[in-house]
């Protein structure tokens, strides 16, 4: 029942905006926050399958019925030649509108947003009566969107009940500056889709700032720089014209080159551009219209315009958003002062993503066959990735060097430093978002169409979508499309050409500010070993470890209270060692383990000290978002213990999705409450080990407060 509610609802929505008189405009985000809205209240897991099914059968059955009706109006003998044109849409147009719609909606819905992502995003881009309706409790139901993890396949670590958080709303609007890189390059296919894209953005609340780089301008080309940004800038704009109304404008003379050093705080990475005339930016972002920026700026020295580096306009824009463009005019400081006592915001808008399009797609992975990096923290990343990217721009040990190796690598280079410049003037929870022009249109590329393309050209070419839109899906749900800590073989297409199965896969890379990793000991300096018996080890008194604060991450992840006592007496002498994100927002506590009967000893010489993750906590806040869960787990498999580990978790623990989509085994523990997952590659055809994992998850004791609940 609720399934055809919804169908008819939305058909009736479609129906009603296709009809429009085209100057007409609705509320940016309106649909997008009933359709979530619903996923908060009444609709289960099954539901939500039958609704995209039903949306797409409807599609298609649509398409169907108009063609027919088309034709019966184009043969009727009371519709001439002469018939006067009606000042609403045509069949076709109308058609063409209801479709569009459709196909956003199915996107929405396929987002898989949990009903946590649903009223994350509702609160940061829904109407108010969008906000209200989703502040209400029904906690015996599950929405459209807020499926459960177990069958959305999204899976997040969350322990326990959710808490409502209240975000205070900002008048300004939410903004997405937008790089697109070599757009000469792309067909008219690729552009459509981009834009068509970028202008759902819009619908959902995000508008786009966009920047066109096209410095990829090759020796033997016809046109000179300016003739190829003048046609990008018009192609881009017709484009965007085919997907609603306010159309996009271009904004020519905002961007402003300075021959003076400017007063910028030491945060703000130093820059020779800047933005002169900022309403050129405010006023029609205020309207509702995309920007489109050419790569060009006014010199206060000359009075003339020349080229600019599109990173350096991007920086720009992100500044004067944030409101720290300062020292340009006199009256600035005055302004933020005057706002700054009046309460209000400094803030011209809020840029909420950063996010670069570019033929290249995102930042490729340092690990051998792993394709594309799926999500970057910046603060415990960025330098080991920079580092691999720049040993490709150089020679190697014979002197040699390979030109599409190096070319690549640079920009990679250049977008990875963007995405930490710009993300360092913005808040914790903004993100840069880096894909291709394929995968941001929602269009596969085979390997035949870029071949047979124009030199250096990419052709797209429509199939049935294979992946969720990335730069939809992120906004729905402030992740990357799949998670980063999951294996590479669960992500991977299988094919025998390793090229080819790299080549199908999704290619966008999410970074964030993200969370410094600390890992005690550091495993950089001396790899994690079985200890030696009688060797002084570490230990959680140890002054390196804040416990006070350690205490309180396993409380509040687990919602109970340790009895710390008996947890330091029982791991003072198997601590292997303790891994802590940020400000002990998340952390593992790992140890090596003695298989029960046998002595450390005995165990050491036999090599079967059990590798064993004790506890696993992320707070309550940071559950389900920001990755923290993803940071630990990746340290935990990459840096501490590479060769596997094993541990233990309830058989009715919520977690056990999240746990059995990154381990490498599962088994449940018969005549126990316990469930076993292991990393371990070999544990499966070594027997012994598996007996050695199993006697240890059976038997090691709990050290809980109140030991009238079920053990964790």
């Amino acid at each position: 029942m609720f399934v055809r509610i919804c169908r008819s609802s939305c058909n009736a929505w479609t129906n009603a905006t296709s009809t429009k008189q085209a100057g007409s405009l609705s509320p940016p985000n309106a649909h997008c926050s009933v359709i979530l809205t619903l996923s908060l209240q009444a609709c289960s897991a099954r539901t939500h399958k039958s609704l995209v099914r039903s949306f797409a059968s409807t599609t298609s059955q649509s398409k169907r019925q108009e063609a027919e009706a088309e034709e019966k109006r184009q043969v009727s003998p009371r519709l001439g030649p002469s018939a006067p044109r009606s000042s609403y849409p045509s069949s076709a147009e109308a058609r063409q509108k209801r479709d569009s719609d459709r196909e956003f909606l199915i996107s929405v819905l396929e987002s898989s947003a949990t009903k946590r992502d649903a009223r994350g995003y509702l609160q940061t881009f829904g109407s108010s009566a969008a906000l209200t309706s989703a502040g209400q409790k029904k906690p015996s139901t599950i929405g459209i969107l807020g499926v459960p993890a177990s069958v959305a396949g999204r899976p997040a670590f969350v322990q326990g009940t959710e808490k409502e958080i209240s975000v205070k709303r900002n008048e300004a609007p939410h903004v997405a500056v937008v790089k697109l890189r070599a757009p000469q390059a792309w067909d008219d296919v690729l552009l459509e889709g981009v834009a068509k894209t970028l202008t759902r953005l819009r619908d959902l609340g995000l508008l786009s700032v966009i920047v066109l780089d096209c410095d990829d301008i090759k020796p033997n080309q016809a046109s000179s720089w300016h003739e190829t940004v003048t046609e990008q800038t018009d192609r881009l704009l017709r484009a965007i014209g085919q997907h609603g109304f306010p159309a996009a404008e271009v904004i020519d003379s905002g961007i402003w080159k300075s021959t003076e050093n400017p007063q910028i705080p030491s945060s703000v990475p130093s820059n020779p551009l800047y933005v002169g005339f900022g309403k050129a930016f405010t006023t029609p972002l205020a309207n509702g219209h995309i920007l489109v920026v050419p790569p060009r700026a006014y010199s206060d020295a000359s009075l003339q315009y020349s080229k600019a580096d599109a990173n350096d306009i991007v920086i720009a824009l992100t500044t004067f958003f944030a409101g720290l463009q300062f020292g340009q005019q006199s009256s600035d400081y005055r302004e933020l002062a005057e706002k700054v006592s009046d309460g209000q915001s400094f803030r011209k808008a809020l840029v909420d993503r950063v996010i670069v399009i570019d033929p290249l797609g995102g930042i490729p992975s340092h690990r051998q066959g792993h394709g594309t990096q799926v999500f970057i923290n910046l603060e415990d990343e960025f330098k080991n990735i920079q580092d691999a990217l720049y040993e490709k721009t150089q020679p190697t040990s014979a002197g040699t060097k390979d030109a599409g190796v190096s070319a690549r690598a640079t920009v990679h280079l250049e977008n990875l430093r963007l995405a930490k410049s710009t993300l360092a003037l913005l808040p914790s929870n903004a993100s840069v978002v880096m894909t291709s022009p394929a995968e941001a249109a929602n269009i596969n590329v085979s390997r035949r169409n870029q071949l047979e393309a124009k030199p250096d050209g990419f052709a797209g070419e429509v199939k049935t979508r294979t992946w969720r839109n990335p730069l939809i899906h992120n906004l729905l749900t402030d992740r990357p499309i799949y998670s980063s800590s999951l294996p590479i073989g669960r992500i991977k297409p299988t094919h025998q050409d390793e090229e080819i199965a790299l080549s199908r896969m999704p290619t966008t890379t999410l970074a964030k500010r993200g969370l410094p990793v600390t890992i005690f000991p550091d495993p950089r300096v001396n790899r994690w070993q079985p200890p030696q018996p009688g060797v002084p080890r570490l230990r959680l008194t140890d002054t390196c470890i804040d416990l006070p604060r350690l205490v309180h991450l396993i409380n509040d992840s687990f919602g109970r209270k340790l009895n710390v006592e008996h947890y330091l007496d029982r791991v003072k002498d198997s601590l292997a060692g303790i891994i802590i994100a940020g400000e002990y927002e998340g952390g593992a506590i790992l140890t090596w383990e003695t298989p029960f009967g046998l002595d450390e000893e005995t165990a050491y010489r036999e090599g079967r000290l059990v590798p064993y993750l004790d506890k696993f906590a992320v707070l309550r806040k940071s559950q389900g978002a920001g990755g923290v869960a993803d940071i630990v787990f990746n340290a935990m498999v990459r840096d501490a213990f590479p060769d596997g580990v094993c541990w233990r978790s309830r058989k009715d623990n919520p977690v056990n999705k999240w746990y059995f989509e990154r381990s490498r085994g599962v088994l449940k523990l018969p005549e126990s409450n316990w469930t076993m997952f292991w990393t371990t590659p070999e544990a499966v055809s070594n027997d012994q080990m598996m007996r050695d994992y199993e006697d240890v998850c059976r038997n090691i004791a709990p050290s809980w407060a109140d030991t009238t609940k079920p053990a964790d």
